[in-house]
């Protein structure tokens, strides 16, 4: 049994070793974190699964423009888990979760870089379909997938950075999403 709840500052010491794990020592040099440089993930769309305080999951989304409009989207990753809880619902439970309150919160459309096998059955597409492009990634794994019904209307165009935000949580006593689900 897992449970999905907001990213704490508690959990971080767990993150990067549990990062490390999932994708190896070579996760930096990808293209794709070359859009986070600099820019704060949004701590509203950062969660983590845990069973017991054990974090063994993670899922962040960063913000990102999309062609010369600047049009706001987010860039969803890194998702990852434990390799020895591979298989187990985590990651899917921690999109799904993710990619709902993304779309509660009003985000019109999501890019990832990813395996498009897995990632269809969420609903994501391949973004080279809609007009984008993220510069240095390859288009076969660069997806997209709108959160509202005109999501993904008048968008295209390169990916970029997005200017560092500044964030301020509104509601530190309602961090825990508790949701459950067997592992």
């Amino acid at each position: 049994m897992f449970t999905i709840a907001h990213e704490r500052p508690e959990h971080g010491p767990s993150l990067q070793p549990l990062l490390d794990a999932a994708f190896g020592p070579g996760r930096l040099g990808k293209r794709s974190y070359h859009f986070r440089e600099g820019v704060e993930h949004d701590p509203d769309l950062a969660f983590v699964a845990l069973i017991g305080r054990r974090v063994v999951g993670t899922i962040r989304f960063w913000p990102i423009l999309v062609g010369r409009e600047g049009t706001p989207a987010l860039l969803l990753g890194p998702l990852a888990v434990l390799p020895a809880l591979k298989g187990r619902g985590i990651g899917r439970a921690l999109v799904r979760y993710a990619l709902n309150e993304a779309s509660l919160q009003g985000h019109r459309a999501v890019l990832l870089v990813g395996d498009p096998a897995y990632y269809r059955v969420f609903g994501f597409e391949p973004a080279a379909d809609h007009g984008l492009a993220m510069p240095g990634e390859d288009t076969a794994r660069l997806q997209v997938m709108a959160l509202a019904p005109d999501g993904l209307a008048d968008f295209g165009g390169e990916v970029r950075r997005a200017a560092p935000p500044t964030y301020a949580r509104s509601d530190l006593n309602g961090l825990d999403a508790g949701a459950s689900n067997a592992a």
